[in-house]
């Protein structure tokens, strides 16, 4: 049995639980307290855990002694007093179940211990449950699409950043820890599984190597999870990056992350960005993020970052044109790729990728930016048409990451003025209105729609059935109601 297999048969099980109140979250989070015990089980990694809470005394059981033993567990593992595993206590921390019926407990536990878990280890658990998180991501319903950056995306800024073995690298708005998930794994492919390093760099690449911090207490239990079954063991902290708690973040290698978007709300003196190496005070939490990102890397012309941002980044005046001037200033903002809209949850948000390496001073830094429009005369993006790698073939190509001194710009004023690849210079950026980088020159009146048959078919179902999902909404919201009223 495959993985994809696997991963189908446990998202399969949600169905068990729906008709309970359970939410997809939920779910998740349920599957992850159940599957810590069984995957310690089948990695040999049990130690850390009370015989009494291993997996097969929790299997052994059943109907209501099952219930009440499975709580009293999610109790006890989230107790520093009861086992002295901070990752334990930290997976297990305020944990509570939301499976009340005893079979509904059961049938889950036993249709998980009677999985092909031999074919699973060998493909790799961490594949698998990472599996189970894309699942919860493409699930509109979840929400959860927000915290799960597409795997093309975040492997595709992992290879323009080339992470090295000995790089300290992080992500300040860690999600479920997919980026440096994805570095780690970049550089296990490229250096044997990490077999030939000595014990101190070995130590090194899984303890100190990555590390990152998440806000949302559910979502840093997934990275927690995420990051145990992937062999590595960084700092993964719960909290605020924006805060005095993430003033530890700082003198990085690499930064590969896609942070929140939008504005604080109800902001006080607990809750505003309070790290001491935010310059500009703004409530915009992603100009924010950018400026921590860009102070946190060292001061070497080596250390580098890609990250997501939205538009208004790119544009915003006041406080953002400064914060942009003195990222130019600070780091060469060599590229910023301009993606489609599709490849998120919130569907209306136009993003871009910024690509920056710190100077050793603090001026002057970026003498030219390139930018690849993604985003006009593409296909069509969506759940049914996924970002893919050949998507960035092109853009990957032009980028010359090897040496960037080789790149051609595709674009031409009179033979190609609809080239994707274009090179603005400093003076040209200085010069625009507020130092705006939000820079299209692509005409949408040229576009052509070379989709098949079929993808346009699933795009007309997609739409149909969003209308018709709205509709039956306003019919339910009008139930009882009478028109004369």
């Amino acid at each position: 049995m495959k993985n994809q297999e696997i991963v189908q048969k446990l998202w399969n099980e949600c169905n068990v639980l729906r008709d309970d109140g359970v939410s997809y979250q939920d779910y998740i989070t349920e599957l992850t307290y159940i599957l810590f015990l069984k995957m310690s089980k089948e990695q040999g990694e049990e130690n850390d855990i009370p015989e009494k809470y291993r997996w097969d005394n929790l299997v052994s059981k059943d109907g209501l002694e099952l219930s009440n033993f499975y709580k009293q567990l999610l109790l006890d593992l989230g107790n520093p007093q009861v086992v002295k595993s901070s990752r334990i206590n930290a997976i297990y921390a305020d944990a509570s179940t939301s499976i009340h019926k005893p079979a509904s407990l059961e049938k889950i536990i036993k249709d998980i211990d009677g999985l092909d878990w031999w074919s699973a280890r060998d493909e790799g658990l961490g594949d698998l449950y990472e599996g189970l998180m894309e699942k919860n991501a493409n699930e509109v319903k979840s929400g959860a699409g927000q915290y799960f950056t597409p795997r093309v995306l975040i492997n595709m800024m992992v290879r323009m950043t080339r992470p090295k073995l000995g790089d300290r690298c992080n992500d300040p708005a860690a999600g479920t820890f997919g980026f440096m998930v994805a570095a780690d794994q970049y550089l296990k492919d490229r250096n044997d599984e990490y077999s030939y390093l000595s014990t101190e760099e070995g130590k090194f690449q899984v303890n100190e190597a990555f590390s990152g911090m998440e806000l949302v207490e559910t979502t840093h239990r997934l990275a927690l999870m995420n990051q145990y079954l992937h062999g590595m063991n960084g700092r993964l902290e719960l909290g605020d990056s924006l805060s005095a708690n993430g003033n530890w973040m700082k003198n990085f290698d690499v930064v590969l992350t896609n942070p929140p978007f939008g504005t604080k709300k109800g902001v006080d003196n607990d809750k505003s960005a309070t790290r001491d190496d935010i310059t500009f005070e703004t409530s915009n939490k992603q100009l924010n993020f950018l400026q921590i990102i860009y102070n946190s890397l060292k001061h070497d012309g080596k250390a580098r970052a890609a990250v997501v941002v939205p538009d208004n980044v790119l544009f915003a005046d006041g406080v953002g044109e400064a914060i942009r001037k003195d990222l130019l200033n600070k780091c060469n903002l060599h590229t910023i790729l301009r993606l489609p809209t599709g490849i998120f949850y919130a569907q209306g948000v136009q993003t871009n990728v910024l690509f920056f390496t710190r100077g050793e001073s603090d001026k002057d830094n970026t003498k030219e930016t390139w930018i690849y429009d993604m985003r006009h005369q593409m296909r069509s993006f969506g759940k049914r048409n996924p970002l893919n790698d050949k998507d960035f073939a092109e853009f990957e190509k032009l980028f010359c990451v090897d040496d960037r001194s080789k790149r051609k710009e595709t674009w031409d004023k009179d033979k190609n003025p609809n080239g994707r690849w274009r090179k603005f210079t400093i003076d040209e950026i200085l010069k625009r209105p507020n130092t705006s980088l939000d820079i299209s020159w692509m005409n949408d009146e040229e576009e052509h729609d070379d989709r098949s048959l079929k993808e346009i078919l699933d795009e007309m179902n997609d739409k149909s059935k969003a209308i018709r999902d709205a509709i039956a909404e306003l019919n339910k919201a009008l139930e009882g109601i009478d028109d004369e009223d």
